[in-house]
């Protein structure tokens, strides 16, 4: 069960996302993982990411 939040995450566009509008990512802390989501299709939902895996998607983008 998760934990309601006081107030909604405060979604970004990633900056893995390309520079076009047709390719955005964003990207939100949520209480205990990082959110992620496609923006052409909120509706659809978003993924939580732990912590840990998070880290090491983007150790391995930045490599």
């Amino acid at each position: 069960m998760t934990k309601a939040r006081s107030q909604p995450p405060g979604w970004r566009k990633s900056t893995y996302s390309g520079q076009s509008d047709q390719e955005c990512v964003e990207v939100a802390p949520l209480d205990s993982a990082v959110g992620a989501r496609d923006s052409k299709d909120i509706a659809r939902g978003h993924l939580a990411i732990s912590p840990v895996a998070w880290a090491a998607l983007m150790q391995s983008i930045n490599q």
